[in-house]
């Protein structure tokens, strides 16, 4: 009868022969918080850092007047968004949404709206002095406003297509490159995973530089409505 009882205490729960019941054992580390842990994580560091330094380069392209608001954790924000997407696209199986316009449109239109009514509600006679750059002749200014207007229109165009066409361009040469695979032979096929994984290397960099150079254009196109 004794036998029977303590029986109950041993492990039983099993998965093809791996004994599930040592997994109670860790179930109590997953639920501490992380600010238990009082000194950061490598990885937490690292971050930390990254963002510091963006901080740095979008106050000084924001100028004093922004950045009391806190204006550059908006374009920090934009930036880990559209890298974190980026990156995700370059895994088998899983959706790139920003290689389409109408993720990337919805990023940067609303985005250009905000600045521009921003700028031509409070910075009105400011807003018409960047229409005609300093040391334009008069006979040219009619022509100066006209090219800097549609200039001005055609910014969140121009973001969400740079970003859309870059993204695509990488993906599809990588599955042109894939598809060739199978017909080749072993030499090749060899050539063909270095020429793969460098260019998985390459879509990596521009992951990262296409985010950067989003958030850097929509920085410069903030600091100028003001």
């Amino acid at each position: 009868m004794m036998v029977n009882l303590f029986s109950v205490f041993d492990p039983s729960t099993s998965i093809m022969n791996l004994s599930l019941n040592w997994l109670s054992t860790i179930m109590g580390i997953l639920m501490i918080p992380m600010s238990f842990w009082m000194i950061p994580s490598r990885y937490l560091l690292l971050w930390n850092k990254i963002l510091d330094k963006l901080h740095q380069e979008f106050k000084t392209l924001l100028g004093f007047k922004m950045i009391n608001k806190g204006s550059s954790f908006i374009f920090i924000s934009l930036f880990t968004f559209i890298m974190f997407n980026n990156f995700l696209g370059l895994f088998p199986y899983i959706f790139t949404s920003t290689s389409h316009l109408s993720m990337t449109l919805s990023l940067a239109l609303p985005l250009w709206l905000s600045f521009m009514m921003f700028g031509w509600i409070n910075n009105t006679q400011h807003m018409f002095t960047h229409l005609v750059p300093q040391g334009t002749p008069p006979v040219l200014m009619p022509f100066m406003v006209c090219i800097e207007t549609i200039s001005n229109m055609i910014r969140p165009g121009t973001l969400a297509v740079r970003l859309a066409a870059n993204m695509i361009a990488g993906h599809l040469l990588l599955t042109l490159l894939g598809n060739t695979g199978p017909a080749m032979t072993t030499i090749m096929l060899t050539l063909l995973l270095i020429t793969q994984i460098l260019l998985l290397i390459l879509e990596s960099a521009v992951a990262i530089i296409q985010s950067y150079v989003f958030a850097i254009l929509s920085t410069l196109y903030s600091s100028e409505v003001n």
